[in-house]
Order: C-alpha cells, then sequence, then structure tokens
C-alpha cells in the first residue's frame, strides 16, 4: 500500500468533465399538449431548429362535414411569458364567431413563438423562430391541411409580443399574407431595454431577451423593429395590397410607442387604421371586445373577394346549384345566391354590405358571362 501511495504522489491526477450540450433551447421548441375543442396538438422535424417544433392547429366544425371544401388560415401569435396559455380562450373566441356566422369557417395555427423569442432569428442563431415560422411552419400547414394555400387566405394577428411578432413578419413577408392585425403590439420602443416603468415585460426580463435575442446589440434591435423594417418593406407591402389594423387599449403602457408606429406608417404612406379603446388596459379579449362589430369586418374585408364568397355560411349550397345544366343554374344560381346574401344581410346587418354586394356581382357576371342571351337577360334582370 504504502509502494502504491508513493507511486500516486508522482502522477498528475486529471479529471475530465463531460458537460451534456445545453437543451433549454431545444426544449421549448416543443410545448405540452393543449386540450380545447377542436384543437389539435401537432410536431413536425424542423431543419432550421436542428429538432421537433410543435404547434396546435383549430379546424373548425364545417371542416370535416366538407371534405373537399379548402379554408382560409389565421395564424395567431401568442403573448410573452408563455406559448399556450392563450390557446385555448382564443379558441372559444373565434369559435364562437364562427358559430354566430360573425367569422367564415376557417383554420387557426397556433405556432410556438417561445416564451420570449420576438418572432425573431436570435442573433446567435439558437433560436431561429422567424425562419420556422415563415420557411417551415406555412409550407408544412399547406401540405398537411386543406388550406387556401395563398397570400389571398391567409391573415396574420397577434397580442403583445404576438402584436410586434406580426409587425415584423407580416411587414417582411408582406406576399404571405392578405391581413395583419398588431393588437397592443410591444415592444414597439427602439430602445428595447428602456420601456416605459408599467411596461408587460420587467426590466430584468428585459436585459435577458436583450442578449438571448439580439446579443445586447442595439443596432439589431433596430433593425429587427417594424418601425425599421416599415420603411424598407413598405413598397412591396403596398404593392400586396396587405390590410393592416393597429389597436391598443387607451389605458394600455404600451400606447405610446403604438401612437408613435401609427404616425411612423402615416408618415411613409402606408395606409392602415389605428384605433385607440379607451378603458382598455392591456388584454387581449377585452381588447378585441372593444373594437365591437369592426373587429369582424376586419377578416371579411382582409380576404379577397373570391375567397368572401365562398367563405360565405351556406355558399356550398348554392355552388351546388351552379353545377346545373347551363341554361337553368344562370337563373337559378344567381337569384339563389343573392337571396343567400340577402338573407345573410338581414341576419347580420352589421356585416359590410361592400362585402355582399362585391361577392354577388362577381358571381353574377362570372354566370351571365357564360349563360346565353335570352338567360343572360333572365339573370340580370334585363328585359
Amino acid at each position: 500500500m504504502a509502494a502504491c501511495l508513493a507511486a500516486l504522489r508522482g502522477v498528475q491526477l486529471v479529471i475530465v468533465v463531460v458537460v451534456a450540450p445545453t437543451t433549454t433551447a431545444h426544449a421549448q421548441w416543443t410545448t405540452s399538449p393543449v386540450t380545447a375543442p377542436g384543437v389539435q396538438y401537432r410536431t413536425f422535424q424542423s431543419a432550421a431548429a436542428g429538432t421537433s417544433v410543435s404547434f396546435h392547429i383549430y379546424t373548425p366544425p364545417a371542416y370535416d362535414l366538407q371534405p373537399l371544401r379548402r379554408f382560409p388560415v389565421l395564424y395567431w401569435l401568442h403573448g410573452a411569458g408563455s406559448a399556450t396559455a392563450g390557446i385555448a380562450p382564443m379558441t372559444g373566441w373565434f369559435s364562437n364567431a364562427m358559430s354566430l356566422g360573425l367569422l367564415p369557417p376557417m383554420v387557426i395555427v397556433y405556432p410556438n413563438g417561445m416564451p420570449y423569442g420576438m418572432y425573431c432569428d436570435a442573433a446567435d442563431g439558437s433560436e431561429p423562430i422567424e425562419t420556422v415560422i415563415i420557411n417551415e411552419l406555412i409550407p408544412h400547414v399547406d401540405v398537411n391541411f386543406r388550406t387556401i394555400a395563398s397570400q389571398n387566405g391567409r391573415i396574420l394577428e397577434g397580442f403583445s409580443m404576438g402584436g410586434y411578432g406580426t409587425g415584423r413578419l407580416g411587414i417582411r413577408h408582406s406576399g404571405s399574407f392578405c391581413g395583419i392585425s398588431m393588437l397592443a403590439a410591444a415592444p414597439m420602443q427602439l430602445d428595447f431595454p428602456n420601456a416605459p416603468p408599467d411596461a408587460p415585460i420587467p426590466p430584468a426580463r428585459r436585459d435577458t431577451i436583450f442578449e438571448d435575442v439580439w446579443n445586447s446589440d442595439p443596432a439589431l434591435v433596430v433593425a429587427a423593429n417594424p418601425w425599421t423594417l416599415a420603411a424598407v418593406h413598405g413598397p412591396a407591402l403596398a404593392g400586396n395590397d396587405v390590410l393592416i389594423r393597429i389597436a391598443v387599449g387607451g389605458d394600455d403602457s404600451v400606447l405610446s410607442a403604438n401612437i408613435d408606429f401609427h404616425n411612423r406608417l402615416s408618415s411613409l404612406g402606408i395606409t392602415h387604421t389605428f384605433n385607440v379603446y379607451q378603458g382598455i388596459g392591456h388584454q387581449t379579449i377585452p381588447l378585441l371586445s372593444a373594437i365591437g362589430p369592426s373587429n369582424w369586418s376586419f377578416y371579411w374585408d382582409a380576404l379577397s373577394p373570391p375567397l368572401r364568397d365562398a367563405t360565405e355560411p351556406g355558399w356550398a349550397d348554392v355552388k351546388g346549384l351552379c353545377d346545373l345544366p347551363r341554361l337553368h343554374a344562370s337563373v337559378v344560381c344567381v337569384e339563389n345566391f343573392i337571396t343567400k346574401i340577402l338573407r345573410a344581410c338581414r341576419a347580420h346587418p352589421w356585416l359590410p354590405s361592400r362585402h355582399h354586394q362585391r361577392a354577388a356581382e362577381g358571381r353574377c357576371t362570372n354566370i351571365a358571362k357564360s349563360a346565353t342571351p335570352y338567360t343572360r337577360r333572365t339573370a340580370l334582370g334585363v328585359k
């Protein structure tokens, strides 16, 4: 034993510590499933993230009842703190609206934007959230669900951090969306660490986000902000005819920054709507409720006319009439379609009449062009 100890005294003991690579970022790419009516939990393999990424998706009852139909898609971007907390209440809000005819039947996708990912590609490459959503999630949804896989079939909307993300992604990728809705968007200030004292994200957390997302580089914050992106991508935004709305509560701490952004868009000549709702703080459903009937008009107006008449409740029945022989359909289809439109207007007088007028006029025109002179005159009421 003594000899062994003596021998060991001359040996340098080297301890190798093997540190496993961090899995924190990867672990956040998949969330726990949320249970809500009509909601599915899905994952896909992401090349950008190098791991499996989760998302939730809601399909309306009509999705199963009409297996040949394709549906527009609303991408809802969550706020900071949790990627899943808002899924159940927002699904209830939207599905109830669909059941009442306030909203056309649509698929709703809830991307996983990480609790504090800011819907950016992190500067160090660890969390390429923008790339995952735009380049991977959207194509994955279009391949695996019956969506209207074009700009005219997609709306982007979000609250708080999700409103900021909507501004970022919607402006940078305006060719992918027909409407972008920024609700109480935050953080909109260019000086990210110096937010208002009562901002939704506390100072210590902001410092962490500043480092994790932008490597604590103020220039990267400015480059990623919708304020800067609007100037860079403004011409494309106008060319793609994207409907933009900004809404914020009058008692919300992010009001001032949203007013500044509204003024910024106005100075750039970018068409948008901006409304402040008094008595509303930083709360999602209360803000949407305060918007009132015009809230639902946004979705109808964002979808192009061909999609609007295709998603009108009862349209499947009308379309079936158009499959009859031409001479009969040219009269019957027009009459029944207009009847449906008038019925909808009477049932929902708050719906924008211009939507129904455009839909009816477009459908009548298309049918009339393919009809004989006699049936064309009959269908359009010309003597």
